[in-house]
């Protein structure tokens, strides 16, 4: 552990992190604490105001317009020592709202009609049988005299006075309960129609979140001169990573973490010690030092855990017949005019983005495996009729159910054996190709066909070549190599077993991947021109950070994946390492390599698996220049599905 002092909590330390140790219990750690001593009279008022508050909740008055909503406007109730209590709203202020909102997971605070709910108030408390009557006698301790500062992430931080209700007098003397009135961020509002002309263009964010299990968490990144990089850890603290979270939407920060707890990001750190006061609309408001002479690392970058609110949408799918919680059967939640039952899911083109927003949907983290046969899972019976077919998800949607899905339900399969599954995971990979590298080791070379064989047998040649005299003539080859880092959490590793590889006997290797990697060469209007592929024959560590071990390596036919934190690098000069060109003019290009194009391994982010380079040819020499990833520069870019499923159709 490493501690300042100040922290609130053993958490907030620096530490190997949960779990990785070497200790024995012989080495357990203690403390001795000093203190005023309390009178036994006070002890039991004080130890309530040394209480922390453990949770906040909104209690609604009126009927909840929409149920699949989240609550914003009720009475307040806390959690403490294990009892909800009662808030009374003499002296209650905007900013003990402003943290109340903060905590439920909304970036803003409204106002309240507070002469409308005085008067329900005063008529409803007279009425025996009123809820708000129940609800004003149900506790014997109230809170009075919340203050907070408005900057604070937690209830907790601010100050309050509990007392105990005094016989024969009023829970709360000429008051009622303190009632609040959050704004949801855009992300859990009703999505609104658009009007024809009135579309309006998207104001590009600042900042973004990274490969986050769950929705309101990842690795923070900023966009600064046009180019998205990461904060450097040192000094990050609550205050900013609640800036952080206010401004995508969601309330206060449940954790600031340090030390890429969240994967590591690559290219440029833009900032360091980043100082906010906590009422900065942008973490761009806040002080903070470039990071350029700190020597910041990328194992250092800074992540968040954000409040976001409490929805219906977990309760809406359920998994069912796994071995274990986190795997099984969907099912569904499906309302059909005033009845709603449970149902199964069409497994018929079921994937990976599917299962990622089921998991996420649960509170599970990312799919590890998305099921299109679940014979081995038992269902409910009372669920064994397909009620939803035809789902189609970009992958960021809040529920399943938000999906493209079929009117009436259509499934050739079925449904029962061939009904959707899920397997969840709290880590996941993170593959991104190292374009610096790319850039700088592009060539051509024209490489005679006698020596072409074994590649053209593997189709890593345009087809133009079927029709050539072999083994007369040469291929025009635009060669370079390339280099995949892991940043996720967790090993990439292939998506079948080893008694599933294919063996390519030419070249004598095993394929764990048919297509690993896709290249293709494009005109600037989008069009292709040339493609070529790169069979994963050899998924291995080809080289460590310093101090960490290489656990897959395939000389002897070994095991193949990469390690968290590791690369594999595809040299220049190996087979298939290219894109034939032989039959392309000259002109100004789009170069683009795709990692993991079929989606068939989990990664906790996908929009970095594309790099795009701007590319001249003049007939004799090739320039490849403005090498990127897909999500480098500019706002986020979601993946047009309609392009990526014409490219996958073309995969060999």
């Amino acid at each position: 552990m490493r501690c300042s002092g100040t922290e609130s909590s053993l958490a907030e330390c620096g530490s190997n992190g949960w779990g990785v140790t070497d200790c024995n219990h012989n080495e357990d750690s203690g403390v001795e604490c000093t203190g005023p001593r309390r009178t036994s009279q006070t002890a039991s008022l004080i130890q309530l105001q040394g209480s922390k508050v453990e949770e906040v909740r909104i209690k609604p008055i009126l009927a909840r317009a929409k149920l699949n909503s989240p609550i914003t406007e009720g009475a307040v109730e806390v959690k403490l020592q294990g009892r909800w209590r009662q808030v009374c709203d003499a002296g209650w202020t905007r900013n003990n709202t402003r943290v109340v909102c903060g905590m439920l997971g909304f970036p803003r605070e409204g106002r309240v009609a507070t002469g409308f709910y005085r008067k329900l108030w005063n008529q409803k408390l007279k009425d025996p049988r009123s809820s708000l009557k129940s609800l004003s006698e149900k506790n014997i301790f109230w809170i009075h005299r919340i203050k907070c500062l408005g900057t604070e992430a937690h209830l907790g931080e601010c100050k309050l006075h509990v007392a105990p209700k005094a016989k024969n007098q009023p829970a709360c003397p000429r008051g009622m309960h303190a009632l609040v009135s959050c704004i949801a961020g855009p992300e859990f509002q009703p999505k609104k129609a658009k009007l024809p002309g009135k579309a309006k263009a998207k104001e590009e964010a600042q900042v973004r979140l990274r490969a986050g299990a769950h929705i309101g968490e990842g690795r923070v990144e900023v966009l600064v001169g046009g180019q998205w990089g990461t904060v450097c850890g040192d000094g990050w603290d609550l205050p900013a990573a609640s800036v952080v979270c206010r401004q995508l939407g969601y309330g206060t920060a449940r954790e600031a973490l340090l030390g890429a707890q969240l994967g590591q990001g690559l290219g440029p750190i833009h900032w360091t010690r980043v100082r906010c006061r906590g009422y900065e609309r942008s973490l761009a408001d806040c002080s903070f030092q470039e990071a350029t002479q700190t020597g910041c690392r990328h194992d250092a970058d800074a992540a968040v855990r954000c409040n976001v609110p409490q929805t219906d949408a977990s309760h809406q799918v359920r998994l069912a017949g796994g071995r274990s919680p986190d795997e099984g059967v969907v099912e569904v939640l499906m309302s059909r005019g005033s009845t709603t039952r449970w149902g199964a899911v069409c497994g018929e083109h079921w994937g990976l983005k599917e299962a990622m927003v089921v998991c996420r949907q649960l509170g599970l983290g990312f799919a590890s495996h998305a099921l299109q046969e679940t014979w081995y899972w038992q269902g409910n019976s009372d669920a064994a009729e397909v009620v939803l077919s035809g789902v189609r998800c970009k992958g960021t949607e809040l529920s399943v159910l938000h999906c493209q899905h079929h009117g009436p339900v259509h499934c050739p399969t079925g449904g029962g054996r061939f009904a959707a599954g899920v397997t969840c995971t709290s880590t996941a990979s993170d593959l991104v190709i190292n374009a610096q590298m790319v850039q700088e080791t592009a060539y051509l070379e024209d490489r005679p066909l006698n020596i072409l064989y074994c590649a053209h047998e593997e189709g890593c040649l345009s087809a133009s070549a079927d029709h050539m005299q072999w083994p007369e003539g040469h291929r025009r080859l635009l060669r370079f190599s390339s280099q995949i880092h892991n940043l996720g959490r967790a090993d990439f590793l292939p998506k079948t077993g080893r008694h599933a590889w294919i063996w390519h006997q030419c070249h004598r290797h095993y394929h764990s991947i048919e297509v690993f990697t896709h290249y293709d060469l494009l005109t600037l209007n989008g069009s292709k021109v040339a493609e070529g592929h790169k069979a994963s024959f050899c998924l291995e560590d080809t080289n460590c950070p310093e101090g960490m071990q290489r656990r897959f390596a395939c000389a002897n036919f070994g095991e193949q994946g990469v390690t968290a934190g590791c690369w594999d690098t595809y040299r220049h000069d190996i087979d298939c390492q290219w894109v034939d060109i032989t039959d392309v003019p000259a002109g100004s290009y789009t170069f683009q390599v795709i990692v993991n194009p079929k989606h068939e391994v989990a990664e906790s982010d996908f929009s970095n698996n594309i790099l795009r380079c701007q590319c001249q040819y003049d007939g004799h020499r090739i320039w490849m220049h403005g090498c990127h990833t897909g999500d480098e520069y500019g706002a986020n870019i979601e993946w047009d599905e309609e392009a990526q499923q014409r490219l996958t159709s073309n995969l060999v």
